[in-house]
């Protein structure tokens, strides 16, 4: 897939208005087959990268569903995965850290590097490729034991047994996950006792308490009720900065809300990616305007 870049000029139009000309027929091409060009926004250029994905489609079995991505995720900022249902997005942000491989008939072409470190090399070992990533899924899933053991967990499995230590690292998690307050004094009871709101905000505690290189949300709050998911997008922005975080949502006002950058996707390409507040005011692709506004999707 080639990128093009919206040039300079077109980037002070999109502070003052929509583009003069508006780029068409992404949507049509993709429905007949043909490859596109993702538009990709100037500002891009001028972000350190923490993930790039270069190139890289997937094919289950016979059936393609991600189609030559390349794209830069930055380091420090919120990057939203948006589209359509079955656009590709958790299949994307699943291959980030290989959770794919366990499907079978998986294959993949292209390369992703965390780092600068490939992540789809053949000497790459998956188990410690995880481990440099925090993951949080829709539906939460704490495991069957205490907070403080949920939290420690990354820990525990590398072979930490310093009390002090995992202590240290179960505090300064569940107050970076703004849940600290809300448990101190139940740390021995079971993760399965809180709320839902609460156990979504262990999971993350628990991600982030391996100081992860990136953090992969896959709609952390499709699950929750309205005041849950407002405590997790607070979250999400405390977050920023610390972590550069990826989040897949279907909630096109929570990418508006939390995000620094947004890639649109569709049948498994990446049609625009650039400022979220750019995109979701002055987009430069027709496609995405339309879908932002609910002509389509």
């Amino acid at each position: 897939m080639s990128v093009s870049h919206v040039p300079p000029h077109d980037q002070a139009a999109a502070a003052v208005g929509p583009p003069r000309e508006m780029i068409n027929g992404r949507v049509l091409a993709i429905s007949r087959g043909e490859p596109i060009e993702t538009v990709v926004h100037p500002e891009l250029a001028r972000e350190e990268a923490v993930l790039d994905i270069d190139h890289f489609s997937l094919w289950y079995g016979s059936k393609q569903a991600l189609f030559d991505i390349t794209l830069t995720i930055p380091r420090g900022k919120i990057t939203a995965l948006i589209g359509p249902s079955g656009c590709g997005k958790s299949t994307l942000l699943r291959s980030v850290n290989r959770l794919n491989d366990l499907i079978d008939n998986v294959r993949v072409s292209g390369d992703m590097r965390l780092n600068g470190d490939s992540i789809y090399g053949r000497s790459v070992d998956v188990i410690e490729l995880r481990k440099r990533m925090g993951m949080v899924f829709q539906k939460p899933n704490p495991f069957p034991m205490s907070i403080y053991e949920n939290v420690v967990y990354p820990l525990r499995i590398d072979g930490e047994r310093n009390r002090a230590v995992l202590d240290e690292v179960c505090e300064r998690s569940l107050r970076g996950a703004a849940l600290w307050d809300e448990v101190k004094d139940r740390l021995h009871e079971s993760g399965l006792a809180l709320s839902g709101g609460q156990q979504q905000r262990l999971c993350i505690a628990r991600a982030i308490a391996g100081d992860p290189e990136v953090l992969l949300l896959d709609e952390p709050c499709s699950a929750l009720d309205p005041i849950a998911t407002g405590k997790i997008e607070d979250l999400i922005q405390e977050l920023k900065g610390t972590y550069s975080v990826l989040i897949v949502t279907h909630n096109m006002q929570q990418a508006a809300r939390t995000s620094d950058y947004t890639a649109f996707m569709y049948l498994g390409r990446v049609i625009e990616y650039g400022l979220t507040t750019v995109l979701f005011t002055n987009p430069h692709v027709k496609d995405t305007q339309d879908y932002i506004t609910g002509r389509f999707g």
